[in-house]
């Protein structure tokens, strides 16, 4: 046990380190305005060589960093959390190699070794979310590895395209792309790749699918990793996106996404799937942000959603650990007076997530809102991002309602208690940074104040909206009975938005098993079909039937039969004669 207890540490203490060496040398690269980029020829043959390409920016170090920092701390909490596994060892070795596809994609300007991060990613993922073995949890895996594969496909494709520009390195070829047809054709088969692995509508059933894996997983996987690989792709080409009606159609896409979570986790139970719910919405967030032009602004939320989404996952872990592994809201209920610390890491993080103004979301999401309200949007747009925001508020406070406020409905005699000092000192870190990160991180990326000026109803209209939306999340679940019974009068339509318009449905069956089913017809019809019997088969048959021919003839002598013919022959002739 003490060898496991020092991997996790050892792991913590070397990931800190790298983290912040990465920080102190990111702010360096803003100051001084530098990017390097450092190639390493693995080996050449004749005229062709072999060449790794990494590059070291401002923003690549400070993602860096920011994943180091979540992943130091996730380890580190898992220690005790993973307590009673026997294979932790395997486990953080998992996250471990999970970090390492993360930092392979972060610093590729090359499309060949993006994949490799991006299917390292996707093979991890799978790994961890079947890491408790059980059906539900190979579903969940099926369901992820199958989605995200599709990306992969897609990326596939952009690289086979990309070789009429001569290269891979899409760094040197953003402005050239602009002005060629092929442009097209590559932002659609990129965005299509981020839009499954960072779960867009209609691949969005697998991220809430994903909370089959334990809890430090989705702690990693959702703030800083799998699913903002996505987001950082684009970032990385969004020079080529904005142009044409391709930022359009992303912009409705994410707009909806962000609608549909943030309906969906009002109407959901399970603790861990309303957080899963709330990341699918901020990713929305940052994809339209994006759509309109400004990755500066959604590199920002990124960073500052990845703070206090990852105190909220390690929160949850530590409700449910004290709760016999029961996720049910509905069973919690009163926990700030058994749980104080854990309680108010949850609610900073809570509040951090709807914009409470001076917490890290605060910095982005107003900002976010203000630019929206600044730029030229049609009106739908604008409606999905101010009653999406409403929708955010709206299902934390009716979160913190069933958690903190109501009755606790567990059984009558269990005790509860805030979780060891291992986990509670990861919690107490990041919500440190939940409280300063979005202030310092506005200094470093916006060190230039900017005015924006907006009349007085526009200015107001973010705060009316979050306050309506936390009144109306708190009213509907005081009066959980009534509002449930009235509910049942419009069943379909509940069952229709608390299932994520059917997303869930059209997935497996339109991703997983009709494609499956569709292989599996063609499996049999064409390769163990036509093509056997035309084939490999009539080739083997008729080889068998000839060999058997002439192994007749080789086992039946065949000298004698010539000897006796000759002598046949001539016995014929001399009577003849």
């Amino acid at each position: 046990m003490l060898w496991t207890l020092s991997i996790c540490f050892l792991s913590f203490v070397f990931l800190m380190m790298i983290s912040l060496s990465l920080f102190i040398l990111g702010l360096y690269f803003i100051m001084s305005d530098l990017v390097v980029m450092i190639e390493w020829e693995v080996f050449s043959l004749n005229s062709s060589a072999i060449v790794m390409t990494f590059l070291f920016d401002w923003m690549s170090l400070l993602f860096m960093s920011f994943v180091l920092f979540i992943s130091s701390l996730v380890i580190y909490y898992s220690d005790e959390y993973m307590h009673g596994d026997l294979n932790i060892n395997r486990f953080i070795i998992l996250v471990l190699m999970f970090v390492l596809s993360m930092m392979f994609l972060i610093i590729s300007p090359n499309l060949i070794s993006i994949l490799l991060g991006w299917d390292g990613l996707g093979l991890v993922s799978y790994c961890l979310v079947i890491y408790y073995q059980n059906v539900k949890s190979y579903n969940a895996g099926m369901l992820t590895a199958l989605s995200n594969r599709i990306g992969d496909v897609a990326l596939l494709m952009a690289i086979a395209w990309m070789l009429n520009f001569g290269s891979w390195n899409y760094i040197y070829y953003l402005e050239a792309m602009n002005m060629s047809d092929s442009m097209t054709i590559i932002a659609l088969l990129v965005v299509l790749a981020a839009m499954t692995k960072s779960a867009q509508l209609p691949f969005s059933s697998w991220l809430p699918a994903a909370m089959a894996a334990p809890t430090p997983v989705s702690a990693l996987v959702h703030s800083s990793t799998l699913v903002t690989a996505g987001v950082y792709l684009l970032i990385r080409f969004n020079s080529i996106i904005i142009t044409g009606n391709l930022g359009n159609f992303l912009l409705l896409i994410s707009g909806l996404t962000m609608f549909m979570a943030g309906l969906g986790a009002n109407f959901e139970f399970d603790l861990k799937k309303i957080i899963a719910l709330s990341t699918l919405s901020q990713l929305g967030l940052m994809m339209s942000i994006l759509a309109m032009g400004f990755p500066k602004l959604a590199f920002f939320h990124l960073l500052t959603h990845a703070l206090f989404k990852a105190l909220l996952f390690m929160c949850a872990g530590a409700i449910i650990h004290n709760l016999k592994n029961c996720q049910d809201i509905r069973f919690m209920g009163d926990l700030y007076h058994q749980m104080p610390l854990t309680s108010v890491c949850f609610h900073v993080s809570n509040l951090a997530l709807c914009g409470m103004p001076f917490l890290a979301g605060f910095y982005s999401k107003d900002l976010i809102l203000e630019i929206t309200s600044l730029s030229y949007l049609n009106m739908l747009s604008f409606f999905l991002y101010y009653f999406s925001t409403g929708l955010t508020v709206c299902y934390s406070f009716r979160l913190m309602y069933y958690s903190m406020i109501g009755d606790f409905n567990f059984f009558s005699c269990h005790g509860l208690q805030d979780e060891g000092w291992i986990m509670l000192r990861g919690m107490l870190i990041l919500m440190v940074m939940a409280v300063l990160g979005g202030c310092m991180l506005s200094w470093v990326l916006f060190p230039s104040p900017v005015m924006i000026c907006l009349p007085r109803s526009l200015k107001f209209l973010v705060l009316i909206v979050t306050g309506l939306g936390g009144w109306f999340g708190y009213e509907l679940s005081k009066f959980e009975l009534s509002y449930n019974l009235q509910s049942l009068k419009y069943y379909l339509m509940i069952t229709f938005m608390g299932s994520m318009w059917f997303t869930p449905f059209i997935s497996t069956y339109g991703v997983n098993y009709y494609p499956l089913l569709l292989g599996q017809y063609i499996y049999k019809t064409f390769d163990q079909g036509w093509s056997e019997d035309w084939g490999g088969q009539m080739f083997y048959n008729y080889s068998s039937y000839f060999s058997t021919i002439v192994q007749w003839w080789q086992n039946n002598s065949l000298k004698i039969y010539l000897i006796s013919f000759a002598l046949w022959v001539l016995i014929l002739v001399l009577m003849m004669l």
